[in-house]
This record gives structure tokens, sequence and C-alpha cells, in this order.
């Protein structure tokens, strides 16, 4: 593009340390903000650019004071844009230009004019010309630039473009470069230049000075190395050919030798050995290659542990180390089991040693503290094998799984490598704990890295990048842990089996809380058994009034606190035992910190009692229906979720379908404010199950008869009157049984759930499968369905009586 064309304001691109010249066509990274914008805004204009050097390249954000006034306008040929969002620009460099009138928003923006050059002198260019030329072919042959650049100099014929080009080879400081990009004369230009090849031509005689001197230094040390291992074979002879250092590589060498690795590995590590001992002790690289050997020599390349694939045994030091889990506990000794089948199949014969560790890789997922982590130890335990944790958790690398490559300082293997090397074995039970909360970033995804190894078609060949050798990971148990599954990369799931881990019960918690947490508590406080007694209701009390939670952590905490200040009153003399019981809690740790709900005293009209679940266990909550003269029809209060009022609406319009059935005044209906509110008001709430809790409300509201205050029911409504599934029975159930619910109504679909509920509570609770809304509503309101279709006097609905409730802060999931 011919000056005379240049727009007079275009964009700006900041460059740190550099000078580009005319004629030079140069590509150009953009990390900048500033400068990406600068790009983006010159592409959708005339593609015109002023690429211009900062003053200071430690400045980030540049404004037009910490610029050069003097640049070059480039056209643009090609911009791409890199993964990480940078841009790579491609430029074709056209003129020397003044910048000025810099403008500053999303990206800098300055008027440019191109420089005038001055008249020059024939002769004078010519001399200089020469001198040039002899000059740089003196530094040229120094080995300073590359020869594919020197030819390109070389080539030119124009001198103005040599110098430019001659200037943004070589490596003179930025301020320089730019006096030499400010030289519009080319006279004055040349000058500055040869000044600047005078230095260089003396610094490249002093480098040369310098390289002779260590190259002598060298062969100095070369020397003394040889010298030094010609004294060693001396002092070998002297002592009678005892050598008490011993050759270190010759060392190596014997380690590798008992380690019976594969040839392919063999040779690999053989050739490090070879390089060691051709190094000098001191070099770095010996240092580097030493501490590789050391990782290799160390790991159990053939070492392994007995398995002891005794399922009734496992069973025995399950049941020791965890109360209930009954489900997971079955699983677990089911894979045992195979396990030991397919070690009998081998060893006859009839399948190969490789396929007896092969199976699913288990993934243990649940809420916090309920026992995944200590039940993979029990795994190990039951296995006679070693046992290794890894934890996930914040994972961002992918080097965490793979290791570093030996190029980096510091490099070492993977956590996979490391705790095989821990183990001792190579068939360890590895605990993967916390898979769901990797992360990724640019560094890697450690989960995809995770593929190889727990695919046991690829993991016999598993190769750290800091070991550079494959390695049988084939042998090993994998198993990992999480709390929310949904959260796992999906190609990484399907790698596994999942075994779900429910939260603990009131009795199960009672139970390990007398089996494993007290008597751990007395130990760790100093306690003997004989000087204190925790009384069944006060541990009762402190499960249902001082924890919520899904495991059992906090509730050993608080143990551990009550412990201690009983601890203390020993210490002190005040007693020599105690006992507590659930009256005494409120000395030790205040007052109760969750209040369960209870059931109604009375059947009352407008008020039904549904049931709900949250991670940390189940509840009641009851619906409470108001109808008052107004015009806004159905009003919903108490932090309810979008599916939760859309039970309500669907309650409200099963209840006007059916109105001349269950003898409901429709104009009271449409005349009417129907105020439905879930306490308690601070708690938000979700889920489709409170559609029958909805609809009995409603309709016992409209109707006048009473709800039953001993009933809670669970379960899906449609618009039609089915009765569809819920999840999360076993936690509800066993929340109204708290609250002293004798009657449950739940969908038919749900019955086989009732097996999952332990047998001494189901025997005192009765389970009402429904499969319609009628069948809800005949259990559930006072008189059943036939009071309900009996005509009414029309004196309407008696007054609801109300209650409040009180719940823990976690959310319900109704």
């Amino acid at each position: 593009m011919p000056d005379t064309t240049l727009p007079q304001n275009v964009p700006v691109c900041p460059v740190r340390g550099s000078v580009i010249y005319p004629t030079m066509v140069q590509h150009i990274d953009a990390s900048r903000a500033i400068s990406i914008n600068a790009i983006e805004a010159a592409m959708q204009g005339e593609k015109v650019i002023l690429i211009v050097s900062q003053r200071d390249k430690d400045v980030d954000d540049p404004k037009g004071s910490d610029l050069y006034d003097i640049g070059t306008a480039c056209n643009v040929l090609r911009v791409r844009k890199n993964p990480d969002g940078t841009l790579q620009m491609l430029v074709s460099a056209v003129a020397r230009v003044q910048a000025s009138n810099y403008a500053v928003g999303d990206y800098l923006t300055a008027d440019i004019a191109p420089l005038a050059e001055g008249k020059d002198k024939a002769l004078e260019v010519q001399a200089l010309t020469r001198e040039l030329k002899d000059k740089f072919d003196t530094v040229a042959s120094g080995g300073r630039i590359n020869a594919e650049a020197v030819q390109t100099i070389q080539g030119k014929e124009n001198v103005g473009e040599m110098a430019d080009h001659i200037a943004f080879n070589l490596d003179f400081k930025l301020e320089d470069k730019q006096a030499l990009l400010e030289a519009a004369n080319l006279t004055e230009r040349l000058k500055k230049l040869l000044t600047l090849l005078d230095t260089e031509q003396e610094v490249q005689s002093l480098q040369q000075k310098i390289r002779s001197q260590v190259k002598e230094e060298i062969d100095k040390n070369q020397r003394e190395y040889y010298l030094r291992e010609q004294m060693k074979v001396i002092q070998k002879e002297l002592h009678g050919g005892d050598d008490e250092e011993g050759d270190e590589a010759e060392q190596f060498r014997a380690k590798i030798e008992a380690l019976d690795l594969k040839p392919d590995v063999k040779k690999e590590i053989e050739r490090e050995v070879n390089r060691l001992a051709r190094m000098h002790p001191d070099a770095a690289e010996a240092s580097v290659i030493r501490t590789y050997l050391t990782w290799v020599t160390e790991l159990p390349w053939n070492d392994r542990s007995e398995d002891r694939l005794d399922v009734e045994e496992a069973a025995q030091v399950m049941d020791e180390d965890h109360y209930g889990l009954d489900k997971v506990k079955d699983r677990v000794l089911e894979f045992l089991a195979v396990r030991r089948l397919r070690k009998e199949r081998a060893e006859r014969g009839d399948i190969s040693a490789e396929e007896v560790n092969k199976g699913p890789i288990l993934v243990f997922t649940g809420p916090p503290g309920v026992g995944k982590t200590s039940i993979a130890q029990s795994i190990a335990k039951s296995l006679g094998r070693k046992y290794v944790r890894i934890a996930l958790g914040g994972a961002r690398d992918e080097s965490d799984i793979r290791g570093h490559r030996r190029t980096y300082i510091g490099a070492m293997p993977g956590r996979i490598i490391q705790g095989i090397r821990t183990a001792g074995t190579k068939n360890p039970v590895i605990l993967l704990d916390e898979v769901d909360k990797l992360g990724s970033s640019y560094q890697g995804d450690p989960s995809s890295a995770l593929l190889e190894v727990l695919d046991p078609s690829q993991n016999q060949h598993f190769t750290d990048h800091y070991m550079g050798v494959p390695f049988d990971l084939s042998e090993v148990m994998f198993i990992a842990t999480a709390n929310y599954p949904e959260q796992i990369p999906p190609a990484l799931y399907d790698r596994m089996e999942v075994i779900e881990f429910n939260s603990y019960i009131e009795q199960e918690k009672l139970e390990i809380a007398k089996r494993y947490l007290l008597p751990r508590q007395l130990l760790q406080n100093g306690l003997k058994a004989n000087q204190i007694t925790l009384t069944d209701a006060a541990l009762e009390k402190l499960i249902s009034h001082y924890t919520r939670e899904a495991g059992v952590r906090n509730l050993e905490r608080e143990i551990g606190t009550v412990l201690r200040k009983v601890a203390r009153n020993i210490a002190t003399g005040k007693v020599k035992r105690a006992k507590v019981t659930d009256k005494d809690l409120e000395k030790y740790l205040g007052q109760p910190r969750h209040t369960p709900e209870t059931e109604g005293q009375e059947d009352m009209v407008g008020v039904s009692t549904g049931m709900f679940y949250t991670p940390v266990g189940g509840d009641i909550l009851f619906v409470e229906t108001s109808i008052m003269p107004g015009s806004k029809n159905l009003v919903l209060t108490g932090q309810l979720g979008d599916v939760m009022k859309e039970s309500a609406r669907a309650a409200l319009t099963y209840a006007k379908s059916n109105a001349a059935r269950f003898h409901i005044d429709r104009d009271r209906i449409e005349n009417s404010e129907i105020h439905v509110h879930v306490p308690a008001g601070a708690i938000p709430k979700e889920g489709p199950s409170a559609g029958g809790a909805m609809a009995t409300s409603l309709i016992s509201a409209l109707s006048g008869i009473p709800a039953r205050h001993d009933v809670a029911m669970t379960g899906e409504m449609t618009l039609t009157g089915r009765y569809l599934p819920i999840g999360g029975l076993k936690e509800k159930v066993l929340g109204a049984r708290r609250a002293g619910i004798k009657h449950i109504i739940l969908p038919k679909a749900n019955e086989r759930d009732i097996e999952d509920i332990p047998l001494h509570l189901r025997s005192s609770m009765r389970f009402h499968p429904c499969e319609t809304v009628d069948e809800v509503l005949d259990v559930a309101l006072v008189g059943g369905l036939k009071a309900l279709e009996t005509p009414r006097d029309g004196s309407g609905p008696a007054p609801a009586k109300r209650r409040g409730g009180r719940r823990s802060a976690a959310d319900a999931r109704a």
C-alpha cells in the first residue's frame, strides 16, 4: 500500500521489547485485551494497524505517554485465534510513521503521518554501504545470526531494507533499535548501524576469548576426571580389590538385574545407567539421572501381597469396623467372591492369570461422613493388601496423575506411581478420594489422565511422564469415592460401578456411637470406661437435637465435647465418676440446636401432613390452606420452588374438576382467595412429592372435612388423579416415625421400597399404598371418601386451627 493511502486514524497495537521495520512480514502474538481489541478493530476496518514499542515493557495497560512517538504502519494479512483466547497476527510492515493524538478506549488509537525522508549524497551512501556489508559479514561469521537470515540480508539490493533487516536480526537494545526506526534519513541510519556493529564486533571478540578460557577449563576438568578414575583403580588394587564405596553405576546395574524387568523396560533403564557411568559425578545431569534411577529401583515391579480371598473373614472384618451398610457390604463381598472364583480357575489353567484382576472399578457415592473412605480401608485389610489413599479434591493438573517430564527442574512422578512406591507392592488397594472434585486448567485435565489408569484393558501399560517406561497397574484394586456422582465426567463415570451409601438412620447412629465413637473418644480424652456413663437416652437426644447430618462426624465431635467437660471435672477433683443423661446435655452443650417436627395434636380442617428429605435425613412438614373472600384465587407462601408451586396448582385444578362430586361450591372457589402456606417460611422447599398433601389440604379446606393428624403422605399427583412414585421413601418414613406418625400414605409403585425400612419400624406403622388421589383422600380425611361425597349443609367449612413448625436450615426436598 503506498503511503498516500494510509488512513489518518488507526488502531494501535503496543509491543514490548521489539521493533518491526518497513517491508518486513512478521507474526505478532497478542494476549492483552487492549491489543486483542485493537487487532479486531483493524480487521473490521481498513486492516491497517500501528505497531509501536512501549518505553517500559513492564507496563501492562499502556497509555499514549508510555509509547514511542515513531512506529510502523502495517497491513494485517491474517489473524488466528488460539485455544487459550490469545490472537496471532501476520502483518506486512508498510512505512515509518509519526504517531500523535493517542486516544484510550477499549483499545488505543492514534493519528499517523508518514516520516519525510531527507536527501542523501550518493557517494556517501555508497561508501557507507560497502562498510556496512564488510562489517556485517564479519559479525555474521560469529554465528549470531542463522544462515537463512544471513542469506536473505546479503540478497537485499536496497541498502535501506538491508539496514532494517540487520537491525531486526541482531540483539541490540530496544532503545538502539527504536533509534534506527526513527532515523528516516538513510545516511544517518547507516552511520548509527555501523556504530552498533562495531560494538557487536567487540563483544563477539570478547565472547570468543571467554569461550576459549571455558574450553580450557573443561579440558582440565576432564583430565582430572580421568586421573581420579585411574586413582580409584590404583586404590582398589592397593586395598586388595576391596572398594568400600563401590561403583555407583555398577550398584544400579545390580539392583536393576535383581528387579527382573521386561526386556524393553530394562533396555531403556540400562541406557540411563550407561549415561550416568560416562558422566562426571558432579555434573547437574548426573544428579537428575541418579534421582530417576533411584525411583526406578525402588518401585515394586514384581513385589505383590498375597491375596486373602476369604469371603467370611472379609465379612467379619467389615462387621467389626462398620455397623449397618448391609447393601454396600453385600456388593463388596460379591466382588471378592468373584475374584476368588477367578483365581481358582486361573490356578487350574481355565483362564489366564491376567483375567483374575479384571473387573469393575468401584465408586462409593453418598453424603459426607457415612463411611466411604473407612470401608475402603476395611477392604484392604480383609484382602491383606496395602492401602493407599490419593486425595484428588482440587487437583487441576494432568501431571498430578501422569507426573512431570524429566526435562523440568524438580520433576517427579505422578500420584499413582508415588502411591505404588509408598505401598511397596504392585497390587495395593488405591482409594481415589473425592473424584467428583477434580478440576481442569490450561495444564490439562486430570480426569482424562485417569481414563487410562482405570481402564483394565489399558492400565497394564501405564506410562508415567517422569518414568518414561510402562508400569503394570492391572493388579491394583482401584476404589473411588464421590459425594456428587453427577459431577464425575461421563467418560470416567462409564468405567465405574456405583455403590450408593445412604444416610444413617437414628437407630444405626445410636449403635455406631455406642460401638465405635464413644470408645474412640474415651481413648482420645484420657478417660476409662468406668469413669463415665453416657445413657442411651442421652445419645438419642444428641443425635436428634444436637446434630443433623447424614453421617456421624458431628455426632462424634459432640460426644467429644461432652467427654472433655467431664474429663475436666474429674481432673480438678470435682467428681470421680459421671453419669450423663438426656437432661444433663443442656449443661454440657447448651440449648438444643435442632427441634424435630412432631405430629399434630388433633384433626384440623385445611392442615395435612407431608414428608420431605434432605441429605441429612427426613422429616415431616405441614401444608396449611385458608379460604378467604378475594379475587387472587391462589396464593402460595413458604419459599416454595417452581415444582412445588406446580403441585399446588395441579391440586387446585383437581379440586375444581371434581367440585360437583365432592359437593364443593364452584362459585366459592372462583370468588375466594385460597392461601396455601408450608411452614417454616425461611426454608426453601422443592420437589413434586408434596402433591398428595397439597390436594388433601386444599380439598379439606374447601369441603370443611378435617384431615387426620396421624397420617403423613408422600407422592406426586397428576391432573387426572393418578398417584406417581417418588424417591427417598426410607428417609421420609424414618422422619415421620420420629415425629410420632403411625399411618403412611405412599404411591403403589413405591410399595417395594418398604422392604428397605427396618423391620422393627415397619411393624409399628401402617402403610397405605395408593394408585389414585381418591384413595389418598379416603385415608387422609376424617370419614374418608364417603364423607367427602356425601352432601353437606351450606354452612361452609369450619375455620381451621393453625400450628407452626421449626426445622433446620437445610433445604427441604418434598
